[in-house]
């Protein structure tokens, strides 16, 4: 993923500002396979706020590891406001962190689940308040994954930035 000047001001904002919060960060990714956490790890001093990050492709994964309730995988699927909505909630516990963001959808080829290509679902905490997007994206499976991760960091921003 390569990453413009907007994009690195924007990483290195978001990690100054949980440095000088004293918050720490998780993350919780399903379709993004590691990008968001990859991305985070680019920036200089994000040891001192990011110590794990949770890959959570399947959906047994997705219930073993942050708690994601196996009615809510079968009545709504994994990509689901309510999935995103129990992955970042789940992270945020496991990790014990202040700050947490899950992303879950529809990377392609192809629809899953009933649902089109490009639907994802992103999830933000930051000390008990919590907000859920969803989104259509296009332009293939990379290009779905990087535009997941750039608006996964733009909502963690945000939510910092209120605080």
């Amino acid at each position: 993923m390569n990453l413009d000047y907007y994009e690195n001001e924007l990483l290195e904002s978001i990690v100054d500002k949980l440095t000088e919060k004293h918050y720490t960060i998780t993350t919780a990714e399903s379709c993004t396979g590691g990008l968001l956490s990859s991305v985070l790890v680019n920036v200089a001093g994000v040891s001192d706020v990011f110590k794990e990050g949770y890959i959570t492709y399947s959906n047994e994964a997705k219930e073993k590891i942050l708690g994601v309730s196996r009615q809510s995988l079968d009545n709504f699927t994994a990509v689901s406001e309510q999935v995103a909505y129990e992955m970042v909630c789940g992270a945020a516990r496991v990790a014990n962190a202040d700050v947490a963001v899950s992303v879950t959808g529809v990377a392609g080829p192809g629809p899953s689940e009933g649902n089109p290509e490009g639907l994802v679902y992103i999830g933000v905490f930051c000390k008990g308040r919590i907000k859920v997007e969803g989104y259509n994206f296009t332009g293939g499976r990379q290009k779905i994954r990087e535009q997941s991760v750039l608006t996964a960091l733009s909502l963690i921003w945000n939510l910092l930035s209120d605080l």
